[in-house]
């Protein structure tokens, strides 16, 4: 892993890795149910402290309220959203984030593994990729890559 450096007071912003993905699912009230390690790593909240909060938790007092109720009424609308969002680390440091917000639902309780499958297949084919395809676009990386990856030696 990468050394990551927290900003000194005076420039207060936390770069990205573009190469890495910062992600979160709430249920839909907005309470954090996960956070991938990235999003752990540059937040700098222990998963204890998030995991049953609310995602504002994180919400930087510069971004308008206003953002968030557009956001909301959409997405109750089960429409998705595309914003960029401007989030507090736990430091007080901010990041910025260009964010996209899906309405998902739980298809496999709903109606099971076969219409999952379906869903997730049907976005492929409409989408002209494979998950391969759309897992190494994703991250940026070669087929041999995917292919360690996925490997016994990895």
């Amino acid at each position: 892993m990468t050394s990551f450096k927290r900003p000194n007071p005076i420039d207060n912003e936390i770069l990205l890795d573009e190469k890495k993905i910062i992600m979160s699912k709430t249920d839909e009230r907005g309470i954090i149910e996960y956070a991938n390690d990235y999003f752990m790593h540059i937040c700098g909240y222990d998963v204890w402290e998030l995991m049953g909060e609310p995602h504002n938790v994180i919400r930087h007092p510069d971004m308008p309220k206003v953002v968030f109720k557009l956001l909301w009424d959409r997405l109750h609308k089960g429409k998705n959203i595309h914003t960029l969002v401007k989030n507090l680390a736990k430091d007080g440091s901010y990041y910025w984030v260009i964010t996209n917000f899906d309405t998902h639902y739980n298809e496999e309780a709903k109606s099971g593994m076969e219409t999952s499958e379906k869903y997730l297949t049907d976005s492929f084919n409409d989408n002209n990729t494979t998950y391969d395809n759309f897992i190494m676009s994703l991250l940026k990386i070669s087929q041999d890559k995917l292919d360690f990856y996925f490997s016994d030696t990895y």
